[in-house]
């Protein structure tokens, strides 16, 4: 049987708890940078005043924007589609035109930031407005609201003819499990920023 003095003892010791502190700073350090990775690479805040602006205008949750932005076009204010969707919240030229219209805008450009974010919003609260359940909006935001509102005929897909059990898309579906994804990332990265609805 092997016997420890002491002073062995207490020198192991300290080595474990050196270690041990040693592996906690590590790890701690580790989310720290990945926690600030997140919040400037990943979930970005970008745009951040013209975001607040429109959100709070017409009542929006400011980081449900930030995750439409996110899940659309990743902040890219040049991005396009191949169904013709362009800028930040990938808005069609026939959608536009529809939102000019009720603002009453006669010139506008879906590549300005500031046009694209205002024009996004007004159109998920207008959605929002119709629909009366925001998943179900939200999916009309990406399928397009004549067919959400066929859906919603659809028993097989609609129980209660107002939230959709089941979208017909994957596009949709997988487009609604983002847009949640990013939500709840960014109501966790930005609490006391966004925590306004």
């Amino acid at each position: 049987m092997i016997k420890f003095s002491k002073t062995k003892i207490i020198k192991i010791a300290f080595r474990l708890l050196t270690l041990y502190l040693v592996l906690c700073w590590v790890a701690l350090a580790s989310f720290g940078l990945y926690y600030m990775y997140n919040k400037r690479y990943v979930y970005p805040l970008k745009y951040k005043e013209i975001v607040c602006e429109y959100a709070d205008y017409y009542g929006l949750n400011r980081a449900l924007i930030f995750a439409v932005i996110k899940t659309e076009s990743s902040f890219n204010p040049n991005a396009q589609s191949k169904k013709g969707a362009i800028g930040l919240m990938q808005i069609t030229k026939k959608t536009g035109d529809y939102i000019a219209q009720k603002l009453g805008e006669e010139q506008y450009d879906l590549l300005d930031s500031d046009d694209n974010i205002n024009f996004g919003c007004y159109y998920i609260k207008y959605l929002y407005t119709r629909f009366k359940d925001m998943d179900t909006a939200l999916v009309a935001y990406n399928a397009g609201e004549g067919n959400v509102s066929l859906w919603l005929m659809d028993k097989n897909l609609s129980s209660d003819g107002k939230t959709l059990e089941s979208i017909p898309y994957k596009e949709s579906r997988e487009y609604i499990k983002k847009i949640h994804k990013n939500f709840e990332k960014y109501k966790k990265l930005y609490k006391k920023i966004l925590d306004k609805t």
